[in-house]
C-alpha cells in the first residue's frame, strides 16, 4: 500500500443533502469507517454554490429537509438559500460528520481493482481506496453553459447564475440573461431595479404559476419548538398535497389543464396592458411537459420599460454586445446564463471505470443514461448515485427520495455483510426490466407531451424524472431483492476457477 493511500470502508463523493445524509446515518448505524470528499471549502452542494439574488427553494421548507432533523425555525414557507445552507452546516456539525470530510478534495478518477474488490479512487490530494463509493454530487451540480458563436471576443463579464459573480456591479448595466430556467425567474425581479436595461433572450416560454411563499411567524416557529408533533403533522399534510400532483403530471395529463388556467392568470395579472409581451411569455405547450416555475414579480419585471423579452434567439456575440437571429445588436455589458445544468453528464470529468475497465460517461453516451432503482448500476459493483437516473421529480421533495435512496444503500451494505460477502454487483437484465418499465410508464405522462425539455436526453427518452408517487419509490426501496444481484468472488479466484 503507498504511503500516500488512504483505506476506508465508504468514500462519499459530495456534501450536499446527498452526502450528508450518507455520512449521518453511516453514523447513526455505527459504521464510522468513512470518508466524505468535498471539492470546495465547506458544505452545502448546490445551496453553497448558487448564491444568486433571490435564490429559494420551490418546495416548502418543512418538507425539504431531513425527516430526523426537522427545522422549527424556518422563517418562510419556502426558504432561501441562506436559510439551508446554514441548515446543512448545523446538520454537518450537530451529526459529527465534519471530521470525516476532506474539503479541497477533488475526485479526478474512480477505478475499480477487481482482484481486491475495492474501488481506487484520484483525487487532487492523493488517492483513497473505499469498499463503497456513493457518489452525491447530485444532476444539478455541472452548470451546462451553451456554445455561443463569439463568445470568446466578449470583453463585457460573462457567468453562469449557479456561479454569480458577486464583485461585479450590476447597478446601470446593461445585462443580457440567457434562458428562462429556475433561476432566471428569481434573480430577474431582483436585478431588473438596478439595470439600466435588461435583455431576456428566451428560447421557450416557462408556465410560471403564483406563489404561495409567505413569512413564518414568531409564534408558529414556537408552537414548532414547543410541540415538535405539530410540525410533523405539518410536514406530513405538505407531503400529501404535493404528492397529489403527481396524478397530473404521471397518470392524468389532462388535469395540467388546471395548471395552464392559473398560468394564463398569472400572465393577465402581471402584464395587464401589454397584449404583446402577454403573447411572448405565454407558453404553446401543457404545463408540467417544461419545468413549472412559481413566481409573484417575474412577468411584472418583464413589463417595466427597462426589460425586454428576445424570443428570436442569439446569432451571435460580439466583442460588445449581443446580435440576435433578425440581426439587431444589442450593446451589453455582461451575459448571465440561466441555462441550467448538464443532467446527462453531471458526472463528469470524473472518470469511473467499472467492471473489466468499462467507463461509466463512455457507456452512458453510447447506450442510455439509466440505473437499477435510481441507485446501483450494472457493471459498477459497490457504486451508488444519490439522486442518479430517473429518481427526480417534478411535483414534491428531492430530500424524500434522497433518504429512501439512503435507507436502500444501508440495506445493501447489511445485505452484503449477512452473505459475508465483499462486493455485488446488479444483474444486467435486473437493470434492464426495471427502466423498460420506467420508459413505458414516462411516455404516458406529461413530459412526453411534446415539448423539448432538460428531462429529455438527445435521443428523446427521459432519463431524468420518477413517473410516479414518491411513497412507490419508498416503498420499492424498503427491501433489498438479493435475486437481482451478483455476489462476486474476487477476480483472481473467478479467474482460477
Amino acid at each position: 500500500m503507498s504511503p500516500a493511500e488512504r483505506h476506508v470502508e465508504v468514500a462519499i463523493v459530495g456534501t450536499g443533502f446527498s452526502g450528508l445524509g450518507m455520512a449521518i446515518q453511516l453514523k447513526k448505524a455505527g459504521r464510522n469507517d468513512f470518508v466524505v470528499l468535498e471539492k470546495a471549502h465547506d458544505v452545502g452542494g448546490t445551496w453553497r454554490d448558487n448564491s444568486y439574488p433571490g435564490c429559494a427553494c420551490d418546495v416548502p421548507s418543512h418538507l425539504y429537509s431531513f425527516s430526523f432533523e426537522p427545522n422549527p425555525n424556518w422563517t418562510r414557507k419556502y426558504a432561501p438559500q441562506s436559510e439551508i445552507l446554514n441548515y446543512l452546516r448545523g446538520c454537518a456539525d450537530k451529526y459529527g460528520v465534519r471530521p470525516h470530510i476532506r474539503f479541497g478534495c477533488e475526485v479526478q478518477r474512480a477505478e475499480l481493482d477487481e482482484d481486491a474488490q475495492l474501488w481506487r479512487l484520484t483525487t487532487t490530494t492523493g488517492v483513497v481506496c473505499a469498499r463503497h463509493v456513493v457518489f452525491g454530487v447530485g444532476a444539478l451540480s455541472k452548470p451546462l453553459i451553451p456554445t455561443l458563436r463569439g463568445m470568446e471576443r466578449f470583453r463585457g463579464r460573462a457567468f453562469h447564475s449557479a456561479q454569480w459573480d458577486h464583485a461585479f456591479e450590476l447597478a446601470e448595466k446593461r445585462v443580457a440573461v440567457v434562458g428562462t430556467g429556475a433561476s432566471a425567474i428569481q434573480f430577474v425581479p431582483r436585478i431588473v431595479e438596478q439595470v439600466a436595461k435588461l435583455h431576456l433572450f428566451q428560447r421557450t416560454a416557462p408556465w410560471v404559476l403564483p406563489h404561495q411563499d409567505r413569512p413564518i411567524g414568531a409564534f408558529a416557529r414556537w408552537l414548532f419548538r414547543t410541540i415538535p408533533a405539530l410540525q410533523r403533522l405539518a410536514r406530513w399534510a405538505i407531503y400529501g398535497q404535493h404528492e397529489a400532483r403527481a396524478l397530473g403530471f404521471t397518470m392524468a395529463p389532462w388535469i395540467m389543464k388546471a395548471a395552464r388556467w392559473l398560468g394564463e392568470k398569472n400572465i393577465r395579472a402581471q402584464i395587464p396592458k401589454d397584449a404583446a409581451l402577454r403573447e411572448k411569455v405565454r407558453p404553446a405547450y401543457l404545463p408540467g411537459c417544461k419545468r413549472v416555475l412559481m413566481s409573484n414579480t417575474y412577468f411584472r419585471a418583464l413589463a417595466r420599460p427597462n426589460a425586454e423579452v428576445v424570443t428570436g434567439g442569439i446569432a451571435e456575440v460580439t466583442e460588445t454586445g449581443v446580435i440576435d437571429a433578425s440581426g439587431v445588436e444589442r450593446p451589453v455589458d455582461a451575459i448571465i446564463f440561466a441555462t441550467g445544468f448538464d443532467v446527462q453528464h453531471f458526472l463528469t470529468p470524473m472518470r469511473v471505470n467499472g467492471r473489466g475497465g468499462v467507463e461509466l460517461n463512455e457507456l452512458w453516451q453510447e447506450g442510455s443514461v439509466e440505473a437499477y432503482r435510481g441507485t446501483a448500476i450494472a457493471g459498477f459493483p459497490n457504486l451508488y448515485t444519490l439522486m442518479g437516473p430517473n429518481t427526480g421529480l417534478g411535483h414534491n421533495s428531492m430530500v424524500f427520495m434522497i433518504e429512501a435512496q439512503i435507507d436502500y444503500v444501508m440495506r445493501y451494505m447489511e445485505a452484503l455483510d449477512s452473505h459475508g460477502v465483499k462486493c455485488a454487483d446488479v444483474r444486467p437484465e435486473a437493470q434492464r426490466a426495471f427502466n423498460d418499465e420506467l420508459q413505458q410508464r414516462l411516455a404516458r405522462t406529461v413530459w412526453a407531451s411534446g415539448c423539448r425539455s432538460w428531462y429529455l436526453d438527445d435521443k428523446g427518452r427521459n432519463a431524468t424524472l420518477w413517473p410516479g408517487f414518491t411513497f412507490e419509490f419508498w416503498w420499492r426501496n424498503r427491501h433489498l431483492d438479493a435475486t437481482a444481484y451478483e455476489f462476486l468472488e474476487p477476480a483472481a479466484k473467478q479467474r482460477a476457477a
